[in-house]
């Protein structure tokens, strides 16, 4: 077509667009050669080497996926570690917690104990006193309650046991009137 196109126009003019026949027959054996060539030797290596490089591609995605796997197990690993940590850290504030109500319970029941000791020694000690001062009290009115009926009867007291039980006899008849009044 080309070369029918070519006749038509111009007949004694060449074209540089069109090659010749002779051009056209070597150039295109020449390719087919060249495209042979190419086929053969250098797009097996060229398919060689970019399989080689998606093998070596994917190798670096799986082995990127697997060490994101295991920092993903590690980090989990440590986040229940540190959940345990923590959870333990918890119990051992409760425990401490609950120890230090205990002992502060201890303290205070040995406190009140303590107290309630002390009070008991100290009513026994001022109940002893006030035993003493009773009776020494007795003794001192009942000298006094002598010394006065021998002022007033003129004589002298002096028989112990008869003046003792008259003393002991004037005091009881004291209390008796005393407890009758409340």
């Amino acid at each position: 077509m080309l070369v029918a196109f070519a006749e038509e126009g111009h007949a004694g003019e060449i074209n540089p667009l069109l090659p010749t026949l002779p051009d056209l027959v070597w150039g295109t054996l020449a390719f087919l050669i060249i495209l042979a060539l190419f086929i053969w030797k250098i797009l097996p290596n060229l398919n060689k080497m970019l399989d080689a490089r998606a093998e070596a591609i994917e190798g670096s995605i799986n082995s990127a996926e697997a060490a994101q796997a295991e920092a993903q197990a590690a980090l989990e690993k440590y986040t229940a570690q540190l959940a345990d940590a923590r959870a333990e850290a918890g119990r051992i504030r409760e425990q401490a917690r609950a120890d230090g109500s205990a002992i502060v319970a201890e303290m205070r029941e040995q406190a009140s104990s303590e107290a309630a000791r002390i009070t008991s020694n100290a009513q026994a000690q001022i109940e002893m006193e006030r035993l003493a001062a009773l009776a020494s009290l007795k003794s001192d009115v009942g000298n006094l309650a002598l010394d006065l009926a021998g002022g007033v009867i003129g004589e002298t007291l002096s028989e112990d046991a008869k003046a003792q039980a008259v003393v002991d006899r004037f005091l009881a008849e004291l209390e008796a009137s005393e407890k009758a009044s409340r």
